[in-house]
Parts: structure tokens; C-alpha cells; sequence
């Protein structure tokens, strides 16, 4: 997520400053969005983590909950439906000119393609599809390639987090 939020975000939102904090893994992450909350007290948050076959709402809550903790019940938390590769997969076009394989062009024309959120393994589909695909190397390659218009991507999920990012970079600019 960082690697692609790293080539997309200063894309997106030019001059906006922003830091992305990893974590290792889903626990580590919610254990720490309390303690981080508190500690960056005049920046604005946004959550964005996968959701791997979980219940979408169940964690959307979970993370509103550790937030409200933190101090920060404004705090934007978006769900990559099921996976960030799903974003990948929603513009098959981008992909084509990523990976040379003007083939994966035409995914768009198939059911299974035209929602990627709904891939359960959207990951594990790009790896069929493009043999060289790596996780970090593709993360940086889309993030830098991602259109700008969030209304060219089919997955929802991306749609909904760049409308949660442009509502935050306002929020900052006022």
C-alpha cells in the first residue's frame, strides 16, 4: 500500500504533504492507531487497509471504534475490496501499459473482470495473469501509472478512497 501511495498520492494531490506508516500486519496496525492518533494530534488521518474476506462493515467499525479512541472520530478509514491488486485489475488498460501484454487490455470485457472488487484474490489473479507480477514492483509501477480521474477505475472500493483522500486534502487546505 505504501509503494502505491507513494507514486499516487503526490499525483492525485500535488503539494500536499503526507506520510504513510506501515505496519506488520492487521493487528499491528489496529493496536497502534490509537497510540499514533495521539501522537500526530494536528494532522489529519486516513486509514486504508484490505480486506481480505473480511466483513467489510465489521472491520470498518473496529477501526471507527480504535479511532473515536484515539481522539479522532473524523478519521476518513477506507477498505481496499479485497485486496489494493483489485484496484490494479479495475483498469485493465493501465495494466496492458505496465506489463506489455496488450491482452490483459480486454480483461474489461469480462463479467468476472468488470467488478475486480469482488475477485476474491485479486493478487493471486494479477499472478496468473502477468507471471512477473511482484507485489512491491507492481504497487510502485501502478502508483505511478494510476489515472488521475478516479471515475476510470471499476472498483468501487478505489473510487470511494480517492472521494475520501480529495475530502481530507480540502479539509487540510482550509
Amino acid at each position: 500500500m505504501k509503494a502505491f501511495l507513494g507514486g499516487y498520492l503526490p499525483r492525485v494531490l500535488p503539494g500536499l504533504d503526507f506520510l504513510c506508516i506501515t505496519h506488520e500486519g492487521k493487528q499491528d496496525l489496529e493496536k497502534s492507531i490509537p497510540r499514533k492518533i495521539r501522537a500526530f494530534r494536528g494532522a489529519l488521518f486516513v486509514v486504508v487497509r484490505d480486506n481480505d474476506g473480511a466483513n467489510c462493515r465489521a472491520v470498518k467499525k473496529r477501526l471507527r471504534r480504535l479511532c473515536d479512541e484515539g481522539g479522532k472520530p473524523g478519521t476518513v478509514i477506507r477498505i481496499a475490496c479485497q485486496e489494493l491488486e483489485a484496484w490494479y485489475l479495475g483498469v485493465p488498460e493501465i495494466l496492458a501499459e505496465v506489463y506489455a501484454g496488450p491482452k490483459l487490455a480486454d480483461l474489461g470485457r469480462k463479467a468476472r473482470y468488470r467488478d475486480p472488487d469482488r475477485i476474491a484474490s485479486p493478487s493471486s489473479e494479477l499472478e496468473k495473469l502477468v507471471p512477473e507480477f511482484r507485489k512491491i514492483d507492481g504497487a510502485r509501477r501502478m502508483g505511478i501509472s494510476m489515472p488521475l480521474r478516479e471515475a476510470e477505475n471499476r472498483s468501487p472500493s478505489f473510487r470511494v478512497f480517492v472521494e475520501g483522500i480529495r475530502r481530507v486534502a480540502r479539509a487540510a487546505t482550509r
